[in-house]
């Protein structure tokens, strides 16, 4: 890889520390070129978020609340301001209330569901729509999904629900902007150390699980994530669109646990 991204400019969305997958995808695009602006979203993820941006160069920090439209409109408003256009968009929002991802996906609140839903799968949808209207020449869409889309994952729940509902609007997207040249994937790591990802039940065990299963016998690295995000966006990812990309170990061809583990 050599600069593959240089002359790009872009939009990450979900930093909330040196942990995130969003910020192994920020550094990667940074490190070949990339011009970067970062949302957060309240004083506290700010306070994070702002050190590592500098980091690699960027001071364009907007606060976003993806479930307020004048958040949005705002933060939009500032990136064409100061770019005129952009050329990619990383989303890498998701949420539910903690204490349903534990116990019987059927006893879900109302309330949790279509909040979920909306953080997790709207926002992508909003976000999409009007980062379209800055890529004049085309560009690039990524959001972060999970195979809990489409197997059962114990203490997933109605995340397993959200994430599925974003991979077929990843597809109903990738199909309303190709005319426009712009592409939109979705990347699917295995379980990861994050912030995120500590908040699921029982995420120690899956993540000693995967690992010991995965055909390459390890979990994916933010490495690993960021370069598949670089691929996706760079012009070297112009053919591809509404795609599923999984970056696991290859964890998700399994139909058992390997022998020695059975």
């Amino acid at each position: 890889m050599a600069n593959w991204m240089t002359g790009k400019r872009g939009l990450v969305m979900g930093v909330a520390n040196e942990r995130s997958i969003a910020w192994g995808i920020a550094k990667t695009l940074a490190d070949e070129g990339a011009e970067l602006a970062f949302s957060y979203q309240g004083d506290a993820f700010g306070k994070r978020v702002e050190p590592l941006a500098a980091s690699v160069g960027s001071s364009l920090l907007v606060d976003v609340d993806v479930n307020d439209d004048n958040s949005l409109d705002a933060c939009f408003a500032t990136l064409k301001d100061r770019w005129g256009s952009m050329d990619f968009l990383i989303h890498a929002i998701a949420f539910s209330d903690k204490t349903e991802l534990t116990g019987r996906f059927i006893n879900t609140s109302r309330g949790n569901f279509q909040n979920s839903l909306t953080i997790s799968c709207f926002s992508f949808i909003d976000v999409a729509r009007r980062a379209s209207e800055m890529m004049p020449d085309g560009g690039s869409l990524i959001t972060l999904t999970f195979q809990g889309s489409n197997r059962v994952s114990p203490n997933y729940n109605v995340m397993g629900v959200a994430k599925a509902a974003l991979e077929s609007a990843t597809r109903y997207l990738a199909n309303d902007l190709g005319p426009q040249k712009i592409r939109v994937n979705a990347i699917s790591p295995g379980p990861m150390k994050t912030l995120a990802g500590a908040a699921i039940g029982g995420a120690r065990a899956t993540y000693r699980h995967t690992e010991e299963n995965a055909p390459l016998r390890a979990n994916a690295t933010l490495e690993a994530i960021g370069g598949t995000a670089a691929w996706l966006c760079s012009d070297f990812g112009a053919s591809t669109t509404g795609e599923v990309i999984h970056v696991d170990g290859g964890y998700h061809v399994l139909g058992f646990p390997q022998p020695a583990n059975m």
